[in-house]
């Protein structure tokens, strides 16, 4: 299958207005960063948490205890994606038991990954409160999944795919729209 670059929907400069942004609602959504963190889903989700506990510290003083969970064992089309997965190192250091923790990932299309999260989490221990952050949610839920924080939504046709390009795993910040090519 090739794909083909459709179109350019975030460049670095927008990424970084969507995550202030974002900061900004959860600090007024949740008022104090004492019981806070966020919990991202690798790669991406984990590296976007970062970017969004330092965008907090920029607002408010205070960073909070950022985590990075892998869901690869909790997949339901473990079997779909590879003969041989790839498990990376789910890194928490600290309790979750009775904690607001923010899922942070980068696409939220059909609520799938974050039901496999929502599983590898609580595995953890029980927080008092889950909420769901994303830089894109594409649309086509198949789970009644819905995020908290949006950094854009992007309507897109099934046959696209919705790409996030970090700085930290691919060398620059943008988010780009695929088609499959025929």
């Amino acid at each position: 299958m090739t794909l083909k670059e459709k179109a350019k929907i975030l460049d670095k400069d927008s990424i970084e207005k969507a995550l202030k942004r974002m900061a900004h609602e959860i600090i007024e959504n949740v008022k104090t960063m004492d019981d806070t963190a966020l919990i991202g889903i690798k790669n991406r989700g984990s590296h976007i948490a970062e970017k969004l506990a330092d965008k907090i510290k920029d607002i408010v003083g205070k960073r909070p205890p950022v985590g990075a969970l892998d869901i690869t064992l909790y997949r339901d089309d473990l079997t779909q994606v590879s003969e041989q997965p790839i498990v990376h190192s789910t890194e928490i250091a600290f309790d979750i038991e009775g904690k607001r923790i923010i899922l942070v990932d980068d696409v939220l299309f059909t609520g799938r990954t974050i039901r496999c999260a929502l599983d590898a989490l609580i595995d953890f221990g029980r927080p008092k409160q889950i909420q769901l952050a994303v830089l894109v949610d594409r649309g086509h839920r198949e789970l009644p999944i819905k995020a908290d924080y949006v950094g854009k939504n992007v309507p897109t046709a099934i046959k696209e795919l919705v790409e996030v390009r970090l700085k930290e795993s691919d060398g620059k910040d943008e988010v780009v729209i695929l088609e499959k090519a025929d």
